[in-house]
């Protein structure tokens, strides 16, 4: 039996990627630091993944078993030292966490056997790349003996799973809508059976349709759905102006598209109305305020705002739109969410031009740079402490 272990057992890693996994064949070993979700899923012999809106399924996962991290890091090594494929869903800032056990998986793991398919299926372009540099860095010279055992393929994935309703255990609410596309070539021809993923030749189109257009539109609609006080997506999206302001932007983003990769504009736009549609679901009960967090990471400078306006800009294209919805992520103001917090009290402390080259990574002469230091500053005439 194949055996995959996949690092995150949250709802993405559950509800998504171990869904598929198990589809596959695989026996599932999730791995997390959260120890009454670990406890949680060892005490399931199954749980359910429940697609809501038009088209949607019940699907029941078994076999499967779960270990935290923490507290078993050598029966994580183990796991990954006899596995087939190895997954996360943790989000890019944690994967140097995960890197270590890894790495002492490869470093347990025959010589002989096939190598380990290694996949990030994270929100971030190359996030595998960057595990691997991670691991690379942590073995030193050991790496060249290691990195043989091991194939490392970017991914990019789309699926979205809101916060879960109370009382929900280890099932999982989903969307019916998915898509995994892999990069075929690490495999040289050897591909892994995951079914509903497909493989191709070239990644970064699909990836930065995938970030331009479903994270930046996710994005821009709770901005601008948390200024005009209302709780989820699907109901920020049947406000009119919104609807128009968050379309406005994704036209932006696809004319990019097309420039940059050569995107059928016809097939961007059947794109962008299926994920208004994915939006809107009233069945995925996702807050403005869960899409939101984080405000700090999504206008950093390779992220779903910032990233394509920089790139639009620089060839000459509109950027109105994705400035106007960088504008309305300055104004997320959520007291839970400790980015939201940081970015109010830097908004209040520094100076325009000094917020703008911190937050978005922006180059004082870049032609993006005035765009958005002019709308920070409104920002801070909002907040009435704007910085001499």
């Amino acid at each position: 039996m194949s055996t995959a272990v996949h690092f995150g057992a949250g709802n993405i890693g559950r509800g998504f990627v171990g869904l598929l996994l198990n589809e596959g064949g695989y026996d599932l070993v999730f791995s997390d630091v959260a120890a009454p979700l670990v406890d949680a899923i060892n005490a399931a012999s199954e749980y359910t993944v429940h697609e809501v809106g038009e088209g949607g399924t019940d699907k029941v996962v078994t076999g499967f078993r779960a270990l935290n991290s923490a507290e078993e890091p050598q029966a994580v090594a183990d796991a990954v030292a006899a596995a087939d494929v190895v997954t996360t869903a943790v989000g890019p800032t944690v994967l140097k966490f995960i890197a270590p056990h890894i790495l002492a998986g490869l470093a347990l793991r025959a010589p002989s056997a096939a190598p380990l398919t290694v996949m990030a299926c994270e929100n971030a372009i190359g996030a595998t790349d960057l595990l691997r540099d991670e691991i690379r860095a942590q073995a030193g010279d050991a790496w060249d003996a290691v990195s043989a055992r091991a194939i490392f393929a970017n991914t990019a994935v789309d699926r979205i799973v809101p916060a879960q309703p109370a009382g929900a255990g280890v099932d999982v609410t989903v969307e019916p809508f998915f898509e995994w596309a892999i990069e075929s070539g690490p495999f040289a021809g050897a591909l892994p059976n995951i079914p509903g993923a497909h493989f191709v030749d070239d990644l970064e189109p699909y990836i930065e349709r995938k970030l331009f257009t479903v994270n930046t539109g996710h994005a821009t609609t709770a901005y601008f759905g948390a200024r005009a006080g209302v709780e989820t997506v699907a109901e920020a999206l049947a406000v009119p102006e919104i609807a128009e302001s968050v379309s406005a932007a994704l036209e932006e983003t696809s004319a990019l598209l097309v420039r940059k990769h050569g995107l059928d504009a016809g097939e961007l736009a059947d794109y962008r109305a299926t994920i208004l549609r994915r939006f809107a679901n009233p069945e995925l009960p996702d807050t403005v305020g869960r899409v939101g967090r984080q405000p700090l990471r999504k206008l950093s400078r390779h992220e779903r705002f910032i990233g394509p306006a920089a790139e639009a800009a620089e060839a000459g294209l509109s950027v109105d739109a994705l400035v106007a919805a960088i504008g309305a992520a300055l104004a997320f103001d959520e007291v839970e969410d400790p980015q939201s917090v940081e970015l109010q009290q830097r908004l209040r402390d520094e100076d325009a031009a000094s917020v703008t080259a911190s937050v978005t990574g922006l180059e004082p002469g870049h032609p993006l740079f005035e765009r958005v230091e002019a709308v920070v500053a409104a920002r801070q005439a909002e907040l009435g402490t704007a910085a001499d």
